[in-house]
């Protein structure tokens, strides 16, 4: 028997589950008030160190259609962390008094390093701008019912791809469901460099320029990026990939979002922020695109466009109650969906001096004392890696092996030979000679 199961990244589901997750959802959709038996004498703790309205009450009111109880942390200043106790100590403490843990924290990385503390379920409620797979499947449910398919659709993200954690989560579900991505950002606030890397090398979705001049206004001022799985059937698609831009002809769903102020680096800006109205959306590509946001909106979306039937935002909402019933059912044990099980590449202990990650938003930057650094290995040849907690990649000067005080080149034959456990990664190696460690490292093979 292992530990608990936990919704830290989409990636934790494989799609049969998400599929399944989707059904079940459907079932409890058509009578909300039909599973008051299922989760009976079960309780949810909501730990929330960020605002929320959607997510929390959605997730509270799941678990009580479920029969279950709920506790509820919804402003963490009033808690024992205002008086400096750790994000592992409160995860050790709550997990005593529930069955499962809903958790929102502003540092990436944040639920996987209470995923490792918890003696229950812990589920991602969104960690900074890097994940938010709850938010994710109730898009994805919500597209499925839409649309009744996700391969192939043309996605429009539109607004704060920078940010935006619940963007992040969604491209990476869509990709490997095989839908299209028309990326028309704010400028200024485009997909990260890390995560369009991501889409390329984990999930075969490969970036190209777009021609989105049929969409109007709505990227009138964009640098739009197509980025479509890199599938025969779908590579026919755009015979002009040769010639240049991938013209956007038609797009099934735009999915808008607001410019999260609160992250914003002080060279940001919202100014002349898109403004999607009636006017906007009347083009002809644009005819049979649905509307989506995950809320809240400032007025990136004009209140007149609520009328129109394409707008399905406070639908998409209103649906997070059943997806979200079926995520706590299948993490409780009460419903069962058959799949085969997603394999993750086991973290391991790093040695990177006093600050491992690049990113200062991660947990471990944070959370110093109970979050030692670690790493996970996503190619052995050239050796890379990336954090354990916020899966930013590492840039990795120089390897060592625990209990040799040889260093040797990343690209080289005996760092490929070195056992993930005994790895040693350093930055540099002015920094593992201050480590102790020495030697003139092996060079590299080619």
């Amino acid at each position: 028997m292992g530990g608990p199961r936990h919704l830290v990244s989409i990636d934790d589901l494989s799609l049969t589950e998400i599929q399944g997750l989707f059904e079940h959802a459907s079932r409890f959709s058509e009578n909300l008030h039909s599973s008051a038996d299922s989760c009976r004498g079960l309780i949810s703790a909501s730990v929330f160190y960020e605002a929320s309205t959607r997510t929390r009450l959605s997730f509270e009111s799941a678990m009580l259609r479920l029969g279950g109880g709920v506790v509820t942390a919804a402003d963490m200043g009033l808690s024992s962390a205002a008086k400096g106790e750790s994000l592992a100590d409160t995860v050790r403490i709550i997990s005593a008094y529930a069955d499962i843990l809903v958790l929102r924290h502003p540092s990436e990385g944040a639920a996987r390093l209470a995923a490792g503390y918890s003696e229950v379920p812990v589920i991602n409620a969104g960690d900074g701008s890097h994940e938010h797979p709850t938010q994710t499947l109730c898009d994805l449910y919500t597209l499925w019912i839409e649309k009744g398919r996700l391969e192939g659709l043309d996605v429009v993200l539109s607004g704060d791809l920078r940010y935006s954690r619940t963007i992040h989560s969604f491209v990476y579900a869509l990709a490997r469901f095989g839908a299209n991505l028309v990326c028309v950002p704010h400028a200024g606030l485009e997909l990260p460099d890390y995560v369009v890397k991501r889409l390329r090398e984990e999930y075969g979705a490969e970036p190209q320029a777009a021609d989105a001049s049929r969409l109007g206004d709505l990227a009138r001022a964009s640098d739009a990026m197509y980025i479509t799985p890199t599938k025969p059937h779908q590579l026919s698609l755009y015979t002009q990939a040769s010639r240049g831009a991938r013209r956007v002809d038609h797009v099934d769903a735009i999915y808008m979002t607001r410019p999260q102020t609160e992250r914003f680096a002080s060279e940001d800006s919202a100014n002349d922020y898109v403004h999607l109205d009636t006017m906007m959306m009347s083009g002809e590509a644009l005819a049979e695109a649905v509307v989506m946001h995950p809320l809240p909106r400032r007025d990136e979306i004009a209140p007149e466009f609520d009328q129109d039937p394409r707008s399905i935002y406070f639908k998409q909402a209103a649906r997070g109650v059943p997806i979200r019933m079926a995520i706590l059912a299948m993490l409780l044990g009460r419903i069962d969906i058959s799949s085969s099980s997603v394999t993750r590449e086991s973290l391991h202990p790093a040695w990177w001096g006093t600050n491992p990650c690049p990113n200062l938003g991660c947990v471990s930057h944070t959370e110093v004392r109970q979050a030692p650094p670690m790493f996970r290995v996503i190619s052995r040849f050239p050796l890379r890696g990336v954090c354990g907690y916020c899966s930013r990649e590492l840039i990795i000067g120089i390897v060592g092996c625990r209990g040799r005080v040889e260093l040797y080149s990343p690209t080289s034959t005996e760092a490929r030979r070195i056992e993930p456990d005994d790895l040693l990664l350093f930055r540099d190696e002015e920094e593992a000679l201050a480590l102790g460690l020495g030697g003139e490292p092996t060079p590299t093979d080619g």
